[in-house]
């Protein structure tokens, strides 16, 4: 009896550590810096597309996306991402009273990773 109860322990413990295994994974297709380089204060707003990658066994659900700063936009998808399939960050920066460089970091939250995901823009605003 203690045999077939031990037996019991370990099947479970197993098939929950083999459980736990199985997550969602966001991977950046491409590079997670953006750089916009020269960009005219008058010409209006700059936007980037990043495409993110589901290479984990589960949906990836972006939870949210946080911009360090007001000037800078996101846009996410918020349907789940489906194993091996993309979802898309935009983020969009407004150059007007902004001259000279600048660098950005937009925070994504989600189920494939613990804390957040940095993606990074940056350039220099011409006035």
């Amino acid at each position: 009896m203690k045999r077939i109860l031990f037996l019991l322990i370990v099947l479970f413990a197993t098939g929950m550590v083999s459980a736990q295994q199985r997550e969602a994974s966001i991977t950046v297709v491409g590079d997670a810096v953006h750089d916009f380089g020269g960009i005219k204060e008058s010409g209006g707003s700059a936007s980037h597309t990043f495409s993110l990658l589901n290479n984990g066994e589960l949906p990836l659900v972006i939870t949210r996306v946080i911009a360090s700063c007001g000037c800078t936009q996101p846009e996410w998808t918020k349907e789940p991402i489906a194993p091996g399939k993309t979802g898309e960050v935009k983020v969009t920066y407004d150059p007007t009273g902004r001259p000279g460089p600048f660098t950005k970091t937009i925070s994504v939250y989600s189920n494939g990773k613990t804390g957040n995901y940095v993606l990074t823009i940056k350039g220099d605003v011409k006035p």
